[in-house]
């Protein structure tokens, strides 16, 4: 995935999540304040660590348990940390709370189709000209992308039963064991039925590397399962300690609230972008595409159906559908996304169109 080395376990990677749990325990016991400027600061340092120790641990169970097993559980820890975030925000109470879930999972597929696929294109495309990977496995997984981000995003804009953007609890319960079923029957797909579909074309003699990574360890292999287990608390938890300080610093950068959303959705992404572009580096673009859509299918499959679950619970209400202009760019990425992966082999000049975009998005994210 990351390195083909995961024979001892970087030290920085345990001591971040000992730090962050440290931290934790003092703010639980009163120790040090929430609110206070010296703990908020270390509290982002480490929840951008924490962010990174997950990933690194996930990677390198990932790579004791192979393709495409190892994509699905970094797209799994990922999504974790995404409601974590997103649930800490919406119990927070805080302006714009019930439309968080809605910017997030919005923003993580424009992260993903569009900027973390566009980079791996067009790195790929500097070193090899034109890179080839399974269109079976794309298509599979562009099926179910599309129907998932409809019935999530665009669908609750034009029901009857309660003006948009909103679901009824009915509908939301329903669109929420909908988005699970689909996300477990592509797993299924993935892991079962049509595993080959998924895993990296055979080199063709081009000169790329083409060595097979090596398993780490049992012991390092179990340590790795405890440490993820502890980054991921550190960064729901430090998360829901920096929810506030967030949402004030965009506030007073004048910035829209929806930009809460895309700053959730780059935090967690970015460690998996950063692996999906070095796979790409590597001329293992099936895997870079593994790590993208299955992201990008999980954010949607595994968040919707657990922040439904919040809201209806909590008693707090859940806006789901999109404003008009983010509707179009979503139907646009996934137009883009058929074309782009519908041959099997892709190009410099795809890989540019995703990236712009990708800067489109930003630009109205910004200043809608």
């Amino acid at each position: 995935m990351s390195s083909p080395h995961h024979d001892t376990v970087p030290t920085w990677t345990w001591i971040v999540p000992v730090l962050a749990s440290l931290l934790l325990a003092l703010k639980f016991a009163h120790v040090v304040s929430a609110d206070a400027v010296l703990a908020q600061i270390p509290a982002a340092i480490l929840l951008g660590g924490a962010v990174f120790a997950a990933v690194h641990h996930a990677e390198v169970l990932a790579l004791r348990l192979g393709e495409p097993f190892g994509s699905i559980l970094l797209a799994v820890a990922v999504t974790v940390i995404e409601v974590g975030l997103i649930v800490s925000i919406m119990l927070s109470g805080a302006d714009g709370g019930e439309a968080v879930a809605r910017d997030t999972v919005f923003s993580a597929v424009m992260i993903v189709l569009n900027g973390i696929v566009g980079l791996c294109l067009v790195v790929g495309a500097s070193q090899y000209r034109e890179q080839s990977f399974q269109l079976h496995g794309a298509s599979a997984a562009l099926s179910v992308l599309g129907p998932l981000a409809v019935l999530a995003l665009v669908l609750p804009n034009y029901t009857l039963e309660t003006p948009g953007p909103y679901y009824s609890p009915f509908q939301l319960v329903y669109v929420g064991a909908i988005s699970l079923v689909l996300y477990a029957s592509f797993v299924f797909v993935q892991t079962v039925r049509h595993r080959d579909y998924f895993l990296d074309i055979p080199s063709d003699g081009d000169g790329s590397p083409d060595m097979d990574p090596v398993k780490p360890s049992g012991r390092v292999t179990a340590a790795s399962a405890v440490l993820l287990l502890v980054a991921l608390a550190s960064v729901v938890l430090l998360a829901k300690m920096l929810s506030y300080p967030l949402e004030h610093a965009i506030a007073a950068a004048g910035l829209p609230h929806g930009m809460v959303g895309v700053v959730i959705a780059a935090i967690v992404l970015l460690p998996e972008g950063l692996a999906s572009v070095r796979a790409a580096v590597l001329n293992r673009l099936q895997n870079s595409l593994n790590l993208a859509l299955g992201s990008a299918i999980a954010t949607i499959g595994l968040t919707i159906p657990v922040v439904a679950a919040v809201s209806l619970i909590a008693g707090r209400k859940l806006a789901l559908g999109l404003p008009t202009e983010n509707m179009l760019l979503l139907l646009l990425t996934l137009f883009m996304s058929v074309l782009t992966l519908g041959t099997g082999r892709t190009t410099v000049l795809q890989g540019i169109v995703h990236l712009v975009i990708f800067a489109d998005f930003l630009m109205l994210s910004a200043v809608p």
